[in-house]
C-alpha cells in the first residue's frame, strides 16, 4: 500500500482547523470593514486548601484585635528597650513541647 504526501492537509483536517479558530474568522465575501474584537484571555486562579485556611485566619485575626494585651506588649517593649527582659529557657522549652503535642507531631 502506498500513500502520496503532497504537502497539503486532508480537507477534513483543514475544516477542523478553520472551525477551531472561532468566530473571529471571516468567510469569503463577508464585510471586513469593521475591526474584529479580541477574545479576552480566560485567566483563572484556584487557591489551595492551605491558602484558603490562611485567608480565614488572617480575617479572624483582623476582626478580633481584643485578643492582644496592649499593656503586656508595652511592658515587653519597655523591658527590651532598657535591657531588663530575660528569657526563661525552661519555660520556652515547655511551651514548645506543649505546642508540639497540640499539633500532634
Amino acid at each position: 500500500m502506498t500513500t502520496k504526501i503532497d504537502g497539503a492537509p486532508p480537507a477534513a483536517v483543514r475544516a477542523a482547523e478553520l472551525a477551531a479558530t472561532g468566530p473571529a474568522q471571516l468567510r469569503s465575501g463577508e464585510d471586513r470593514s469593521q475591526p474584529v474584537a479580541a477574545v479576552p484571555p480566560a485567566d483563572s486562579m484556584k487557591l489551595t486548601g492551605q491558602a484558603v485556611g490562611l485567608q480565614v485566619l488572617q480575617q479572624e485575626l483582623a476582626a478580633s484585635p481584643a485578643g492582644i494585651d496592649a499593656a503586656r506588649v508595652g511592658e515587653i517593649r519597655a523591658a527590651l528597650a532598657d535591657g531588663s527582659y530575660r528569657v526563661d529557657p525552661q519555660q520556652v522549652a515547655n511551651r514548645m513541647l506543649a505546642l508540639e503535642s497540640e499539633l500532634g507531631t
